[in-house]
């Protein structure tokens, strides 16, 4: 298989432009000097704006779980409550992140099923430090009501920790808005820059939590990256890598560049398209919405259609050289993704729903070729 003609149109990592892969090849630079000083500052002010925050942003070398667990970390001790709230894989994932710092408090959901805030203000009124939640689930293509969690979070008076992984530089993210106190990004989702890089904002009042803490992470201490981002000459307190701070500053300049209005409309565009080609293919959707829960903006979860498995439609899509996502654990197999993250084109869309039509005609599950296509297209006009 040529990689370089394969589509990836699954929920990360995403295409990067060859632009941001030129970036990586410049010459090393001394982290501590005013070269990269410059370049965190830069990328810090651009990501600022997409987090819709005043609060502190870092940059950590490790990806999305890394800065979940920094999150989690810094602010938690052994005795601490947390609410942890799971209805797909990462947000089990949170849950497990935050055992290992303190006491949870799981608010369980079967995966794709949508969260009943009442729940939430039940387990709130007992007492808790914090609450995680995932924003955009992946595993199961549900966009959880951020908004709502945070008002709630605030009026009991606890920390609201949630991933944006998945959300932030595709969807609408308010972090001050919404009372987030940590809010963290992935760098191959949304923001299209290669894998290994996370950011995290910090609000004052979790940094005042922090005081208090007696024993945080070495690596993920957060008051160690707020000490070295306030220095005259702004760093990272441990060497950082440095090709990747390149890729995504580039990154970020192509996201300023469409304009974060612009690249939500083609994200929640391009997202409504193959939710209008699957549906007028017979598919079904996997989340359970209620009033508070929407579809996914960044990936579309569908149920495999009878006598068809998830992973044999990965198989036959990777065949004809697109890369899609089946389902992870419980889900394998009951379940197909594709993506639309990062710098997907209308005509990327158009591409992976023509082959999808073509692998379920060849599989029997569909008599022509065609209705998902016009669906899609009509939908695509809009951008």
């Amino acid at each position: 298989m040529n990689l370089e003609d394969t589509l990836l149109m699954m929920p990360g990592p995403v295409p990067v432009a060859p632009r941001v892969l030129r970036a990586m090849s410049k010459p090393m630079i001394n982290h501590r000097s005013t070269a990269f000083s410059d370049m965190y500052d830069d990328c810090r002010q651009i990501l600022s704006d997409i987090f819709n925050t005043k609060n502190d942003i870092f940059i950590l070398s490790g990806s999305g779980t890394a800065a979940m667990e920094a999150a989690v970390g810094c602010v938690t001790k052994p005795n601490d409550r947390i609410i942890c709230i799971e209805n797909g894989k990462f947000g089990e994932r949170f849950k497990n992140i935050a055992k290992r710092y303190g006491m949870t408090d799981p608010l369980v959901y079967e995966w794709g099923d949508s969260i009943d805030l009442s729940q939430l203000e039940e387990k709130l009124q007992e007492g808790a430090k914090a609450v995680t939640l995932v924003h955009n689930e992946t595993s199961t293509g549900i966009l959880n009501p951020a908004k709502e969690i945070g008002k709630l979070t605030k009026e009991y008076g606890a920390l609201f920790i949630m991933d944006g992984v998945t959300s932030l530089g595709g969807d609408l993210v308010k972090v001050d808005d919404w009372n987030v106190d940590i809010a963290l990004v992935g760098s191959q989702k949304c923001l299209a820059a290669p894998p290994g890089l996370s950011i995290v904002s910090v609000s004052q009042r979790a940094f005042d939590v922090m005081e208090d803490m007696e024993r945080m992470p070495y690596y993920l201490d957060l008051k160690a990256y707020k000490k070295s981002a306030e220095k005259s000459q702004r760093e990272t307190p441990y060497t950082p890598a440095i090709p990747l701070f390149y890729a995504l500053q580039e990154a970020l300049h192509i996201i300023k560049e469409e304009g974060m209005e612009a690249r939500i409309k083609r994200h929640c565009t391009e997202a409504a398209a193959v939710r209008a080609a699957v549906e007028a293919m017979g598919i079904e959707m996997l989340p359970d919405l209620n009033e508070y829960s929407h579809f996914s903006n960044t990936v579309s979860a569908m149920k495999a259609p009878d006598g068809v498995s998830g992973n044999d439609i990965k198989k036959d899509m990777l065949a004809r050289g697109i890369v899609i996502a089946g389902g992870q654990e419980r889900l394998s197999g009951k379940i197909f993704r594709i993506g639309n993250m990062g710098n997907v084109q209308p005509k990327d869309i158009l591409l992976t729903i023509a082959e999808l039509e073509i692998v379920l005609k060849k599989r029997g599950i569909l008599s022509r070729v065609g209705p998902g296509i016009e669906a899609a297209s009509d939908i695509l006009d809009k951008l």
